[in-house]
């Protein structure tokens, strides 16, 4: 685990510039992080590139408005097909022209929304795409389906293991529970850091979250899907008290907020 964490910084005021590119690789952080708020979040790398993860934006309450419409994405990843995590993808898939990563179900219904920069797979699955190695994981929740055509099925939940240039390995849970198996997502793709849901109710909440950076072995964690609606009560205060004593940091962000 060679890869450089990221720290807290300040609130994203002027748009959505890209990180300048890594020329000497040695010196600048690998990723910095933009939390939108619940679970949406874009990932900055140092050689340019955008990632989005699960665009909720324009009716997502802790979406500050500034940042309710992303101007530009490279890569759009999907974990699964509830409204909360993708009723912006087809825009944003649209006007960014991205290249989206999903399971094989929530693909075929993107491709009948006109998307045509799709990369399905399935759980255990690997695939490279803009300098970053993607790996979909298992996650324990619930599916979805288009709310506009109940037929169509989206697929099971996932998460995903992100490989970066330069060394840094990230864990996206997506929407989950506690499950044994992140012992061997651990074991098998040691990552340095975590972005895992802590509200509870509809997911894990701290004290799941605290066991799960054990089991990951990570030394630094991303809390989302908390403080959205009033029966998400899981906070990272919560989750700091569980893991810091263990040398675990929580990188604690505010919608809209950068990591440095």
């Amino acid at each position: 685990m060679t890869g450089m964490l990221a720290s807290r910084s300040s609130p994203v005021q002027s748009g959505w510039d890209r990180m300048p590119p890594q020329m000497d690789g040695s010196t600048q952080v690998p990723l910095r992080i933009t939390w939108l708020g619940h679970a949406t979040f874009v990932l900055h790398t140092s050689r340019g590139v955008d990632i989005v993860i699960d665009p909720w934006l324009t009716t997502n309450p802790a979406c500050p408005e500034p940042c309710k419409r992303i101007p530009r994405a490279d890569l759009v990843l999907v974990t699964h097909g509830h409204a909360d995590h993708i009723a912006d993808l087809v825009p944003v898939a649209r006007s960014t022209g991205a290249d989206v990563v999903a399971i094989v179900e929530l693909c075929h219904w993107l491709e009948t929304k006109g998307i045509r920069h799709l990369h399905p797979m399935n759980k255990g699955g690997t695939i490279s795409l803009h300098g970053v190695t993607i790996t979909m994981v298992r996650a324990e929740h619930s599916g979805g389906w288009a709310e506009d055509d109940p037929t169509w099925y989206l697929g099971e939940p996932v998460g995903y293991v992100l490989d970066f240039e330069g060394g840094l390995t990230m864990y996206v849970a997506g929407d989950t529970a506690l499950f044994g198996d992140m012992r061997m997502i651990g074991e098998c793709y040691a990552p340095d850091m975590a972005i895992l849901p802590i509200g509870g109710r509809y997911t894990m909440g701290p004290s799941a979250a605290a066991r799960a950076c054990e089991w990951l072995g990570v030394r630094q964690v991303i809390p989302m899907h908390y403080g959205t609606f009033p029966h998400l009560t899981g906070t990272p205060s919560a989750l700091r008290a569980l893991v810091e004593p263990k040398g675990i940091a929580v990188l604690e962000l505010r919608p809209g907020e950068t990591s440095a």
